[in-house]
């Protein structure tokens, strides 16, 4: 008797499962379609895209970043552009990722033309995880002035994670400014990400916010010179 493994795939009852509200179910069927061939793979999900469920939309994106061949590139590429909901796009932008360098650009215009906050969270988590230090730096510039809290602060701890890189100066000089900014809470996200660089810049930065008006930038500031003082 065949071992599982060597059973023959029910592939119409994958569609199936694809589409079920239970999520246990897509799970199976994602985790199986992943060991089929892109040539079988991709047509089932590009089929399923076309559902007007944004669940499902957002499962056929993940299954495509399980076949990295152009045609999935090609599809992820243009659904981030045309898809009209932030969890698909988003979810669209974690697996185009996954194809590498010819994805990054696409990311940073997906991030200067959304408006979602879900996408641009998403986009900047991202490229955190890369050496695109001039790619970070712009979408952090654009976050910092999006009007959503989320976003502002992610783009200001994208800033502190620049500290030590080839864009520095720039992070550093919109750190500085954020120091001063009228919201306690981007002063203290600013306060936390000087962290990262210790000189007498940031040292003298830190010894002000040791003064500001709210505490929890005072108590940032306390915390980042102990840490130095430790080191």
């Amino acid at each position: 008797m065949p071992d599982n493994d060597e059973l023959p795939i029910d592939l119409a009852q994958i569609e199936r499962d694809l589409r079920e509200r239970a999520l246990n179910k897509q799970k199976v069927a994602l985790d199986t379609l992943a060991k089929v061939s892109a040539e079988i793979a991709v047509p089932i999900l590009a089929r399923l895209l076309e559902s007007s469920d944004f669940m499902q939309r957002r499962v056929a994106v993940m299954g495509l970043g399980n076949h990295q061949v152009e045609e999935s590139f090609q599809i992820l590429a243009k659904i981030i552009t045309s898809d009209v909901d932030p969890n698909v796009v988003g979810e669209a932008a974690n697996s185009i990722f996954d194809f590498g360098d010819r994805a990054i650009p696409l990311l940073v215009n997906l991030f200067k033309n959304t408006n979602s906050w879900l996408v641009r969270q998403s986009i900047i988590s991202l490229l955190l995880d890369t050496n695109y230090y001039a790619e970070i730096l712009t979408t952090a510039e654009i976050a910092i002035a999006d009007e959503t809290q989320s976003v502002k602060e992610v783009g200001i701890l994208a800033l502190g994670h620049l500290l030590n890189t080839t864009v520095a100066e720039r992070a550093l000089s919109l750190l500085f400014g954020l120091c001063h900014d009228p919201s306690w809470r981007n002063r203290w996200r600013a306060t936390i990400a000087l962290q990262g660089l210790q000189n007498a810049a940031t040292k003298a930065a830190i010894s002000r916010l040791q003064h500001d008006e709210h505490f929890r930038v005072v108590a940032a500031a306390l915390e980042v010179a102990n840490h130095w003082a430790s080191q």
